[in-house]
Protein backbone atom coordinates (compact mmCIF):
# COMPACT_ATOMS: atom_id res chain seq x y z
CA UNK A 1 0.00 0.00 0.00
CA UNK A 2 1.47 3.32 -1.06
CA UNK A 3 1.05 6.29 1.29
CA UNK A 4 -1.05 9.09 -0.16
CA UNK A 5 0.52 12.44 -0.91
CA UNK A 6 0.98 13.73 2.64
CA UNK A 7 1.15 17.40 1.61
CA UNK A 8 -2.11 17.17 -0.32
CA UNK A 9 -3.87 15.41 2.55
CA UNK A 10 -2.42 17.80 5.12
CA UNK A 11 -3.64 20.83 3.13
CA UNK A 12 -7.11 19.28 2.80
CA UNK A 13 -7.22 18.45 6.51
CA UNK A 14 -6.22 21.99 7.52
CA UNK A 15 -9.09 23.42 5.48
CA UNK A 16 -11.42 21.51 7.79
CA UNK A 17 -9.71 21.97 11.16
CA UNK A 18 -12.74 23.68 12.63
CA UNK A 19 -14.84 20.60 11.97
CA UNK A 20 -15.31 17.84 14.50
CA UNK A 21 -13.40 14.73 13.44
CA UNK A 22 -15.47 12.03 11.80
CA UNK A 23 -15.96 9.08 14.13
CA UNK A 24 -14.07 6.07 12.77
CA UNK A 25 -16.20 3.32 11.33
CA UNK A 26 -15.88 0.85 14.20
CA UNK A 27 -16.60 -2.69 12.98
CA UNK A 28 -19.09 -4.78 14.95
CA UNK A 29 -16.16 -6.86 16.20
CA UNK A 30 -14.34 -3.83 17.61
CA UNK A 31 -13.43 -4.28 21.26
CA UNK A 32 -15.25 -1.93 23.67
CA UNK A 33 -11.89 -0.76 25.08
CA UNK A 34 -10.88 0.59 21.67
CA UNK A 35 -14.11 2.58 21.49
CA UNK A 36 -13.63 3.71 25.10
CA UNK A 37 -10.17 5.07 24.21
CA UNK A 38 -11.62 6.97 21.24
CA UNK A 39 -14.40 8.39 23.44
CA UNK A 40 -11.83 9.48 26.06
CA UNK A 41 -9.71 11.18 23.37
CA UNK A 42 -12.77 12.88 21.86
CA UNK A 43 -13.92 14.19 25.27
CA UNK A 44 -10.43 15.61 25.92
CA UNK A 45 -10.63 17.54 22.65
CA UNK A 46 -13.08 19.94 24.25
CA UNK A 47 -14.73 20.74 20.93
CA UNK A 48 -11.37 21.07 19.13
CA UNK A 49 -10.38 18.85 16.24
CA UNK A 50 -7.78 17.13 18.44
CA UNK A 51 -6.59 17.50 22.03
CA UNK A 52 -3.08 18.47 23.10
CA UNK A 53 -0.76 16.15 25.00
CA UNK A 54 -1.36 18.31 28.09
CA UNK A 55 -5.07 17.42 27.91
CA UNK A 56 -4.31 13.71 28.32
CA UNK A 57 -4.12 12.63 31.95
CA UNK A 58 -3.68 8.96 32.89
CA UNK A 59 -5.55 9.64 36.15
CA UNK A 60 -8.69 10.34 34.09
CA UNK A 61 -8.38 7.22 31.91
CA UNK A 62 -9.99 3.90 32.65
CA UNK A 63 -7.13 2.03 34.37
CA UNK A 64 -7.59 -1.09 32.24
CA UNK A 65 -6.51 0.91 29.16
CA UNK A 66 -3.20 2.21 30.52
CA UNK A 67 -1.03 -0.88 29.82
CA UNK A 68 -1.88 -0.74 26.11
CA UNK A 69 -1.22 2.95 25.42
CA UNK A 70 1.71 4.26 23.41
CA UNK A 71 2.76 7.86 22.94
CA UNK A 72 4.71 8.48 19.76
CA UNK A 73 6.48 11.77 19.02
CA UNK A 74 6.31 13.19 15.50
CA UNK A 75 9.85 14.41 14.76
CA UNK A 76 11.26 16.50 11.94
CA UNK A 77 14.12 14.22 10.94
CA UNK A 78 14.66 10.88 9.20
CA UNK A 79 13.27 8.97 12.19
CA UNK A 80 9.78 10.53 11.61
CA UNK A 81 8.17 8.87 14.63
CA UNK A 82 9.76 7.99 17.99
CA UNK A 83 8.25 5.96 20.84
CA UNK A 84 8.09 8.23 23.89
CA UNK A 85 6.11 5.82 26.08
CA UNK A 86 5.07 2.21 25.55
CA UNK A 87 2.58 0.64 27.94
CA UNK A 88 3.59 -2.41 29.95
CA UNK A 89 0.99 -4.59 28.21
CA UNK A 90 2.36 -3.71 24.80
CA UNK A 91 5.92 -4.29 26.02
CA UNK A 92 4.88 -7.77 27.15
CA UNK A 93 3.23 -8.58 23.83
CA UNK A 94 6.20 -7.23 21.85
CA UNK A 95 8.74 -8.98 24.02
CA UNK A 96 10.75 -5.80 24.47
CA UNK A 97 10.44 -2.10 25.07
CA UNK A 98 10.94 0.16 22.04
CA UNK A 99 10.81 3.38 24.10
CA UNK A 100 13.27 5.86 22.57
CA UNK A 101 13.45 3.97 19.26
CA UNK A 102 12.00 5.14 16.00
CA UNK A 103 8.91 3.33 14.73
CA UNK A 104 11.10 2.19 11.85
CA UNK A 105 13.34 0.38 14.36
CA UNK A 106 10.73 -0.79 16.89
CA UNK A 107 7.53 -1.43 14.93
CA UNK A 108 5.06 -4.21 15.77
CA UNK A 109 3.36 -4.74 12.43
CA UNK A 110 3.76 -6.96 9.38
CA UNK A 111 6.49 -4.61 8.11
CA UNK A 112 7.93 -1.17 8.83
CA UNK A 113 6.14 0.42 5.86
CA UNK A 114 2.76 -0.78 7.14
CA UNK A 115 3.41 0.84 10.52
CA UNK A 116 4.67 4.08 8.98
CA UNK A 117 1.64 4.38 6.67
CA UNK A 118 -0.67 4.37 9.71
CA UNK A 119 1.26 7.19 11.41
CA UNK A 120 1.61 9.12 8.13
CA UNK A 121 -2.13 8.96 7.60
CA UNK A 122 -2.89 10.42 11.03
CA UNK A 123 -0.37 13.23 10.58
CA UNK A 124 -1.61 14.07 7.07
CA UNK A 125 -5.33 14.05 7.93
CA UNK A 126 -5.18 15.28 11.56
CA UNK A 127 -7.78 12.60 12.23
CA UNK A 128 -8.02 9.23 14.02
CA UNK A 129 -7.29 6.03 12.14
CA UNK A 130 -8.38 2.50 13.13
CA UNK A 131 -6.24 -0.37 11.88
CA UNK A 132 -7.97 -3.67 12.58
CA UNK A 133 -6.30 -5.93 10.02
CA UNK A 134 -4.80 -9.18 11.38
CA UNK A 135 -1.14 -9.71 10.53
CA UNK A 136 1.86 -11.98 11.01
CA UNK A 137 4.25 -10.44 13.54
CA UNK A 138 8.02 -10.36 13.03
CA UNK A 139 8.25 -13.47 15.25
CA UNK A 140 5.92 -15.43 12.93
CA UNK A 141 2.86 -15.36 15.21
CA UNK A 142 -0.55 -14.55 13.74
CA UNK A 143 -1.79 -11.40 15.47
CA UNK A 144 -5.40 -10.30 15.77
CA UNK A 145 -4.95 -6.73 16.91
CA UNK A 146 -6.82 -3.51 16.47
CA UNK A 147 -4.98 -0.26 16.97
CA UNK A 148 -6.50 3.17 17.04
CA UNK A 149 -4.12 6.02 16.24
CA UNK A 150 -5.26 9.35 17.74
CA UNK A 151 -3.62 12.69 16.86
CA UNK A 152 -2.47 15.18 19.50
CA UNK A 153 -1.54 18.78 18.73
CA UNK A 154 -0.05 21.49 20.90
CA UNK A 155 -1.01 24.23 18.41
CA UNK A 156 -4.33 22.80 17.17
CA UNK A 157 -3.00 22.58 13.61
CA UNK A 158 0.03 20.28 13.44
CA UNK A 159 0.08 16.77 14.84
CA UNK A 160 3.14 16.60 17.10
CA UNK A 161 2.30 13.38 18.94
CA UNK A 162 0.13 10.31 18.37
CA UNK A 163 -1.65 8.41 21.10
CA UNK A 164 -1.97 4.79 19.99
CA UNK A 165 -4.06 2.20 21.78
CA UNK A 166 -3.97 -1.49 20.87
CA UNK A 167 -6.21 -4.33 21.84
CA UNK A 168 -4.72 -7.71 21.00
CA UNK A 169 -6.81 -10.87 21.13
CA UNK A 170 -5.30 -14.12 22.36
CA UNK A 171 -1.63 -13.14 22.61
CA UNK A 172 -0.97 -12.63 26.30
CA UNK A 173 2.05 -14.61 27.42
CA UNK A 174 3.82 -15.21 24.09
CA UNK A 175 6.38 -12.46 24.64
CA UNK A 176 9.18 -14.92 25.36
CA UNK A 177 9.21 -15.84 21.65
CA UNK A 178 9.42 -12.23 20.48
CA UNK A 179 12.38 -9.92 20.39
CA UNK A 180 12.93 -6.40 19.13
Amino acid sequence: MQPKNALCLRAHAREHLDMEPVRPNFPATCHPDTIAMYDYWRAKGGGRRMPARSDIDPVDMPRRLLPFINLVDVVADERRYVYRLVGTGDVEIRGGDPTGKSVLDGFFAPCAEDALVCYDRVVATCAPFLDSEPFVAPNGKYVMEETIFLPLSDDGINVNMILAFSHTRGLRGFADTTSL
